[in-house]
Parts: C-alpha cells; sequence; structure tokens
C-alpha cells in the first residue's frame, strides 16, 4: 500500500526484539529507538496487545487520543486482534513473529486498522471478520479499502492444517477476497518469516533451529 496520509514502518532484527526475549527495559528502548526513526513517540502510539488462552480471537477496538500511550509509555490496558482508529497523529503498534500484521486503510472514512491474522484468527476467519467489523462500525465500503500484509511463516515451514496445508498468506487473502476486497488494493510483502535472515520467528526459535527469540513490530499511522 503506498500513500503518503498513512505511514507504515516494519522493524527486524537489526532493531532488537519489540516483545519476547528481551528485558522490559530492552524492549522498551528497542520500541522507542524504532518509533523515534519515523518521527513518533511512545506517547503516541497504542500497542494491539495480544493474548491467548481464550477461545475469541476477533477482539476490535476503536481507540483515540484517550488511549494514546497504553501499553507503550504505560501498562498495557486493552487485550484485542485488532485496533483501529480515526485520529491523525495515533499511532498503531503490532509485535509480531510468524504471523501477519494486516494494516487497512478507509481514506473515505478516515480510518486506519492494524489486525493480527495468525492461525487462531484466520481459523474464526479473521480476515474477514476485520473487514466486516469495520463496514459496520464505520460505514467501510469493501471495495474501497486498501490493505498491507507484513511478512509471515510460508507453507514450507508453517503449513496450516486445517486449511488444507496452505500459508497464512494463502488464507489471509482468499479471506479478504470474499469480504470484497479487491486484488489489487492488496500489497503482500511476501517475505517468508521462517527463511528470512533479517526478521525474526518464533516457530523456527521453538524447532531449535534459531538461537534467539524474538518480535518485529509493525508501526501504523495517519500523518496529519
Amino acid at each position: 500500500m503506498n500513500d503518503n496520509n498513512v505511514l507504515i514502518a516494519m522493524s527486524d532484527m537489526s532493531d532488537g526484539s519489540m516483545s519476547s526475549g528481551v528485558d522490559e527495559m530492552t524492549k522498551r528502548n528497542n520500541r522507542q529507538k524504532f518509533l523515534q526513526q519515523h518521527g513518533v513517540s511512545l506517547e503516541q502510539s497504542i500497542l494491539v496487545r495480544l493474548e491467548y488462552g481464550g477461545s475469541n480471537y476477533l477482539r476490535y477496538y476503536e481507540v483515540g487520543f484517550e488511549q494514546k500511550g497504553d501499553g507503550m509509555s504505560y501498562g498495557s490496558s486493552i487485550i484485542a486482534d485488532a485496533l483501529f482508529t480515526r485520529q491523525v497523529d495515533t499511532a498503531l503498534f503490532l509485535p509480531v513473529a510468524d504471523c501477519i500484521a494486516a494494516v487497512l486503510f478507509d481514506e473515505e472514512h478516515n480510518v486506519l486498522g492494524l489486525s493480527h491474522l495468525g492461525r487462531h484468527n484466520l481459523e474464526q476467519q479473521g480476515g474477514t471478520a476485520t473487514v466486516q467489523f469495520m463496514t459496520q462500525e464505520f460505514g467501510t465500503r469493501p471495495e474501497e479499502l486498501r490493505v498491507w500484509l507484513s511478512p509471515a511463516a510460508g507453507r514450507g515451514n508453517y503449513p496450516l492444517h486445517d486449511f488444507e496445508n496452505r500459508s497464512l498468506h494463502e488464507v489471509t487473502l482468499q479471506q479478504l477476497l470474499i469480504s470484497g476486497v479487491r486484488t489489487d488494493s492488496i500489497t503482500v510483502d511476501e517475505r517468508d518469516t521462517t527463511t528470512s535472515e533479517n526478521l525474526f520467528s518464533h516457530s523456527e526459535f521453538l524447532r531449535g533451529k534459531r538461537t534467539q527469540d524474538g518480535r518485529q513490530a509493525v508501526l501504523a499511522m495517519m500523518r496529519s
């Protein structure tokens, strides 16, 4: 997705881990340095904080000025699988390892979303549900939506068994298209986190193929 009104940035291993694998002070410092590279502060950012263990992976919320800094400059109070904002200069921040961070931009209604799409979310049709939430809450027309998908684990090392061993990208694309998003409005960073030398991979770490665990992060913000 190429739009001068929207900032999309992604860290890599050279920026350090943005979540797991480091202590709290190092994590905060890594986040702060990465944000500063893009003219963004901790205080204007909001963490998309994931939590596993339940049965609902379609937790979506709108955030704005009142939530700035949540999970970033102070403790996190929001557990979500996706956050959306209508406020400019309000940054959304999602750490990921092998799953997809999807940035969704509705220019018509001035809405930006950042959604986590991993196996759990996709099994609950998270790609489609994310778009449906925007349609219901903001009046988004799916055919006018623009979407950017981050790198993710490829089918070679991370096949989705419940989806005929297809990849995260393949399943996400299918769900977005079913929801009405146009093919030419979707941009995919096709890098495979399990084979890239520059990106963290939690699944490869668990297999003993990586010595370091960690998370890269996706940053998304509408500029003023």
